[in-house]
């Protein structure tokens, strides 16, 4: 009953909102209906840690630039930058006709111009101790305080770096580099967290958390596609219903217009083992896939100072070298994915990243004698003499590890799967307490430089995500010699080389590289795919 009450509480929200035009008018409101099957933690780009946050917040807000669907960064709400010689000042060039979305708080209720001392508000809040913002890593190794964030006027704002870092402008496309009004963020304090006001295509109208979330059109958003200004739609409804099979059956029912990801319980429904819709869906709504970012792998701890990995068999580099080529990772996609994903044969960065290269960064493929022949080498011929390993996963990807275990007996290695709960599975890599572990690195930024600071000495545990205890003078010459390297075709091949490096050591065994599925309804249109898995509604739609 409390549900049903509170349906109909954000039904009258959402009809108040279509009250204000006439009645013939109404039956033309475009409404995008979504579900997310977790709250949201947040609508403060200050905390966009996870995909929905990500996703909410990216209809509310801007930043300096975005990316566009072929990850490319281009101009957002500044209009133009420059960067300095030694790639240490960035000076960007502001647009003078956007707005922050209308509030009580703004004189007379309007929405004020965005200046560029907002942009240095907002960035200083990631860092500020006060906020303890999950953004704070974005700003904190680069700038030195407060004043590396200048106006230089209204128009013209510049930040100034400690040192290089290449990829640091598509790093300001992460939407919590997001743009904030100080009086309205300073109003609410922690409660700006539901008082969300930004310059983005949707505004905030209301949400009872775990049940309901409705933004509406921004009527004064200053993006336009041709001569129509942005966005399509007057509304965006999202649900919150955390049973994936029952939020299908919506989807299935067309009370849903978009469906993200196809979860095991009804994989089979929808797709072949070869990845196509099956017969049964055919033409009753639109199936999109593509490359997202993000290398499933299974990591192995190769730090000798560590107790766990110096009485380990996994410490001899043929071992993990047999290892990966012990697993079919086509078949694994094929029969346990339904051939969503692709294998990951090129290396830890994955295929959808600008300069990946299939060719130039030789992974493993399948091979079982080559397996057998290197562990004979490596002193345990078939497996002899090898005593058990444990690999230690979390609940949810229990079936891709008791496939990989099968590959590994296959070739004489007795592995005992541990299954544990996520954060605990996470807690234990953070400090190195895992020797053999499933992992999965999802891009925060379009930028291999992501993938390979996993293999950076400096970001050793507790402080970096160095899990697998990978420590190389080379590498990390490389990688630092990275951070100057300006033109982009000459940095992509030091990321080649350093990731052709962390393949032959063979701390990890990269297993698939993973897609973006999306369902949409057949009257809608506009949606883009994109290797982030970003949502980008503003030239969506509906029929």
């Amino acid at each position: 009953m409390h549900r049903i009450i509170n349906h109909i509480f954000w039904l009258i929200c959402i009809f108040a909102f279509f009250s204000c035009t006439p009645q013939n008018e109404n039956a033309d409101k475009k409404v995008f209906n979504i579900n997310l099957d977790q709250n949201l933690t947040s609508l403060d780009p200050a905390f966009a840690r996870n995909q929905n946050a990500i996703w909410m917040i990216n209809q509310i807000f801007n930043g300096l630039v975005q990316v566009d669907k072929d990850l490319n960064t281009v101009p957002c709400l500044a209009k133009s930058w420059a960067i300095s010689k030694d790639n240490l000042t960035y000076t960007f060039s502001l647009r003078n006709d956007v707005y922050f979305q209308d509030d009580p708080l703004f004189k007379n209720g309007k929405g004020r111009k965005v200046v560029a001392q907002d942009f240095a508000y907002s960035f200083y809040r990631l860092i500020d101790p006060k906020v303890a913002s999950s953004g704070g890593w974005i700003f904190s190794d680069k700038v030195k305080d407060a004043n590396s964030f200048k106006a230089l006027n209204d128009s013209t704002f510049q930040i100034e770096l400690t040192k290089p870092f290449p990829a640091f402008i598509k790093l300001l496309s992460a939407q919590y580099c997001s743009v904030v009004p100080k009086e309205v963020v300073e109003h609410y304090g922690k409660d700006f967290r539901n008082h969300p006001v930004g310059t983005g295509p949707f505004k905030f109208k209301y949400w009872k958390e775990d049940e309901i979330l409705v933004l509406l059109k921004n009527e004064n958003y200053w993006e336009k596609d041709g001569q129509q200004r942005l966005p399509y739609l007057d509304a965006v409804k999202v649900t919150f219903i955390s049973d994936k099979q029952s939020a299908f059956m919506n989807f299935i029912k067309k009370d849903l217009d978009f469906f993200n990801s196809v979860d095991g319980s009804y994989r089979d429904d929808i797709l072949t083992k070869s990845g196509k819709m099956t017969r049964k869906y055919k033409g009753k709504f639109q199936l999109f896939k593509g490359p997202y970012l993000c290398t499933e792998y299974v990591g192995i701890l190769v730090d000798t100072s560590k107790i766990l990995a110096k009485n380990s068999p996994l410490r001899f580099k043929k071992v993990r070298q047999a290892i990966n080529y012990a697993i079919d990772r086509e078949k694994l996609i094929k029969y346990l994915r339904n051939s969503i994903g692709s294998p990951a044969t090129s290396g830890f960065v994955p295929k959808g990243m600008p300069g990946f290269d299939s060719i130039k960064v030789k992974g493993y493929h399948y091979n079982p004698s080559l397996a057998l022949k290197l562990l004979a080498e490596a002193g345990y011929p078939n497996g002899k003499g090898m005593p058990e390993i444990t690999l230690n996963t979390s609940t949810t990807y229990k079936d891709l590890i008791e496939f990989i275990q099968g590959e590994l007996s296959a070739i004489g290695l007795k592995v005992k799967v541990d299954v544990s709960p996520s954060a605990s599975l996470r807690d234990l890599m953070a400090k190195n307490e895992v020797n053999f572990f499933r992992g999965s690195w999802i891009a925060d930024y379009p930028d291999a430089e992501n993938y390979l600071s996993v293999f950076y000495s400096k970001n050793k545990v507790p402080f970096g995500p160095n899990y697998t205890g990978y420590f190389n003078k080379e590498f990390d010459k490389l990688f630092e010699q990275s951070y100057f390297e300006g033109d982009e075709k000459k940095r992509f091949e030091l990321y080649q080389k350093m990731d052709n490096m962390v393949m032959e050591h063979s701390s990890v065994v990269p297993i698939l590289y993973d897609e973006v599925v999306v369902l949409l309804q057949n009257n809608i249109s506009g949606y883009p795919i994109n290797p982030l898995s970003l949502m980008i509604l503003k030239r969506v739609k509906k029929k």
